[in-house]
């Protein structure tokens, strides 16, 4: 073992002095080399500080990106604009073993519509959860346009734990948008429909066919949406699209824009002009406004009768109750957006070249008084704009969406046909800035933007084409986020990131110290119903039993073995595995696939993960260990055996492919020693240190001395076997009991290395 450290040393100290003299020649090559070389200006170099985050940095912000068509959710960061993560919502995703373990199948579950298994969706509108109108870091929830479904997802550990389906709507763009303290989640119907499951002739569109806006009830200690306790606005047959919830003077309300008001139905096939003719009609929309706080004490008060097993608001029961307006909006819109002090209404509409401004004020002013224009066909009272509008400003083309920055009065608008950002005052009514971006913005992202106290400091453009930004990569390109610094007067474009998963159409970013993602779970954790699993097993207990005809293995994942390594089962049986892992230390994942099985486990520290399947064909199956997790990690597998029906066995040992002698044990005992030596020196220094004060450090500790009561149970067994003069499995114990030390050592080190990079402190012996 001496011998081989100072191998290792040598090895090092050559590397080191290679590298030294790689650098050396590097640093050789000015700065302004480099800038020549690359035809790189000062205003690039200085975009490149910007977002330039060293090795081991972490970024301030973090964004929760909607994965469009893919249905997932995409996590980077900002300003590095580095992906941490894609978190399977709709889709299954088998790097995270989401809808290939039982445990997330169970969830994928919920989503069924009308009994099918939906394994896709088109996220679009994440939002986080908030306490007094601030994200608070606990829960995302977004949404399913396709089939219009809500997930939650739990940022302890960014998975998904719920899903539900809206029992009234056939598709679901508008969503989500939480209120101020988390109460309700409000989700907008899209293209209208009938609200029952049955065949309506789009003769009856007028009559039978409605949109609607959902109140889902949120619990914010469980982090559940509660379908029982929540609420559905029945609403004309426009097209609903975005919401936002009021907050401060304008709180307990919520605003929903719409297209397509004219109730236009296409059909090419018959001559028709299409949809898109008759849907831009009119010169202006709808934006609905619902009281969701009176109507949420008429759903207690009992005077709201239940449909399809939902609360459901007639318009008449609205209308009478006073919970429903309309104001007319600019054509076409997407997008209402609230000030951060809840007193101004933000709308732009892709068919005018203005941004319109509403005064929260006026509209009170205009319900208190019931002075109103007229009414719509269905006899929702009509405020006037004149009775609603603060100013409109001319901002460009094809507006789109505004986010607010932490400077009072100051918004940015992307302008989708003049693919430009436009910086704008909505008290003054001025254009104070525009960018050009690349190309087609869609929406718009601040840092905190959606809140009561946006940040500022950096926006990005979700931009819907790349066109030449990237690699040419087939005629699928990806979608180009672009980082904007918005900390000064002017802006300044700083980065371009492709993301080629889907489409994502609308992010959030939240500071990232509000986050306290967990770095490993419970001892047998089921991570998606959150307590503990009836399949968890501990070291030494691994077994199988068979109860109610289903054979369960209850087994355990370390480094670098699964237990058991042999699992016998008869052709025909049904088979439900469960593994636990038994790692503390951070990031030791362990994956588990079969031949023959389309699964892929991701065991988590912590965590119990199940797989169950029919073994419908005799036959020999291996399995192994999918994450990369330690030197032998190759060596981490096993095989199923499904033996034939009725098999019976022939009886005989497992043939050796290497015989050892009292000479090969001896070496291996010899190598034990000396690495014990290099295990004691380590655990000196750490013990020697403030080691408690680093809990990731505390977590490699006790792993490691977990492992190293691993080696300490093999030694005996290898003395064992020694005592009796077996010296082929003492020396297969004792190579067992140098693995634990080397895990043992490994966690050792790092530890080591952490204490040394952080700063530990030495501390006196008592």
């Amino acid at each position: 073992m001496k011998v081989n450290n100072k191998r290792t040393l040598s090895l090092m100290l050559g590397l080191v002095m290679g590298l030294g003299a790689t650098a050396s020649a590097y640093s050789q090559a000015s700065l302004e080399d480099v800038m020549k070389a690359r035809g790189l200006t000062q205003k690039d170099l200085l975009a490149a500080a910007k977002t330039y985050t060293p090795t081991g940095g972490r970024d301030e912000y973090l964004v929760f990106a909607s994965g469009g068509q893919s249905g997932q959710v995409i996590v980077y960061g900002i300003p590095s604009m580095r992906i941490l993560k894609y978190i399977g919502v709709f889709t299954p995703e088998p790097w995270q073993g989401y809808g290939f373990d039982d445990e997330s199948k169970e969830v994928l579950k919920q989503g069924r519509i009308q009994g099918k298994d939906i394994t896709w969706g088109d996220t679009h509108h994440p939002a986080f959860s908030e306490t007094e109108g601030d994200y608070n870091g606990k829960y995302l929830v977004i949404n399913d346009k396709a089939n219009p479904r809500l997930a939650v997802i739990d940022l302890h550990d960014f998975e998904t734990k719920q899903i539900v389906v809206n029992p009234f709507f056939k598709s679901s763009h508008g969503g989500a948008f939480m209120t101020p303290n988390s109460e309700y989640v409000m989700e907008a119907a899209q293209y209208a429909a009938p609200f029952s499951s049955d065949f309506v002739p789009l003769s009856e569109f007028n009559d039978k066919y409605r949109g609607g806006v959902t109140y889902w009830k949120f619990d914010l200690e469980k982090g559940r949406i509660q379908p029982d306790q929540s609420f559905t606005f029945e609403l004309p047959p426009y097209s609903q699209d975005l919401s936002d919830a009021g907050k401060g003077p304008s709180y307990g309300w919520g605003f929903t824009n719409s297209f397509c008001s004219e109730r236009y139905v296409g059909g090419i096939e018959t001559g028709r002009p299409p949809f898109e003719a008759g849907c831009s009609q009119k010169d202006t929309d709808f934006l609905h406004i619902t009281n969701w706080k009176k109507a949420a004490e008429l759903v207690a008060a009992g005077k709201v009768s239940k449909v399809n097993g939902s609360y459901m608001i007639p318009m008449a029961q609205a209308i009478k109750e006073e919970l429903l307006y309309l104001v007319p909006e600019p054509k076409s819109p997407h997008g209402v957006d609230v000030s951060p002090d809840g007193t101004h209404l933000i709308v732009s509409g892709k068919l005018d070249s203005h941004t319109w401004v509403y005064s929260w004020e006026k509209i009170q002013k205009a319900m208190a008084a019931k002075k109103f224009e007229g009414k719509d066909p269905y006899g929702i009272p009509i405020i006037a704009l004149k009775d609603a509008l603060h100013t409109q400003v001319a901002v460009g083309l094809g507006p789109l969406h505004t986010q607010y920055d932490s400077k009072k009065c100051v918004v940015y608008t992307s302008i989708y046909v003049d693919s430009m950002v436009t910086k704008w005052d909505y008290c003054e009514g001025k254009v104070l800035d525009q960018l050009h971006i690349h190309y087609n913005i869609g929406h718009l992202m601040a840092m905190e933007g959606d809140s009561v106290s946006p940040d500022g400091k950096y926006l990005v453009s979700l931009n819907k084409l790349a066109i030449d930004r990237f690699n040419p990569v087939g005629p699928l390109h990806p979608q180009n986020h672009q980082l904007i610094d918005i900390s000064g007067d002017k802006m300044q474009l700083l980065y371009d990131m492709p993301l080629p998963l889907g489409e994502p159409h609308y992010a959030v970013a939240i500071k990232a110290d509000k986050l306290k993602p967990a770095v490993r779970y419970k001892s047998g954790w089921n991570s998606r119903t959150d307590e503990r699993s009836p399949y968890r097993t501990r070291a030494g207990r691994e077994k199988t039993e068979t109860v109610d005809g289903v054979t369960h293995v209850y087994g355990t994942v370390i480094r670098s073995h699964i237990t058991p390594e042999i699992i016998e089962v008869e052709e025909g049986d049904t088979v439900s595995l469960h593994f636990t892992n038994l790692e503390r230390a951070e990031d030791e994942v362990h994956g588990f696939a079969i031949y023959g099985q389309s699964v892929n486990l991701s065991i988590e520290p912590g965590k119990t993960a199940s797989y169950t399947f029919k073994a419908d064909k005799a036959g020999v199956y291996p399995y192994y260990c999918t994450e990369f997790c330690s030197a032998l990690h190759l060596e981490m597998q096993g095989y199923l055996l499904v033996k034939p029906k009725g098999y019976v066995s022939k009886g005989g040992a497992v043939e050796e492919g290497q015989q050892y002698t009292k000479a090969d044990y001896d070496k291996q005992v010899k190598t034990n020693v000396e690495t014990q030596a290099v295990i004691d020196s380590v655990v000196g220094f750490i013990t020697s240190h403030n080691f408690k004060d680093f809990p990731s450090v505390v977590a490699l500790v006790e792993d490691a001395t977990e492992q190293l009561g691993f080696a300490g149970e093999a030694k005996k067994k290898a003395e064992d076997y020694a005592a009796k003069g077996d010296y082929q499995n003492a020396t297969l114990w004792a190579g067992q009991w140098w693995q634990y030390q080397v895990k043992t050592a490994d966690m050792g080190l790092r530890a080591k290395t952490h204490l040394e990079q952080n700063g530990a402190v030495k501390v006196q012996a008592k």
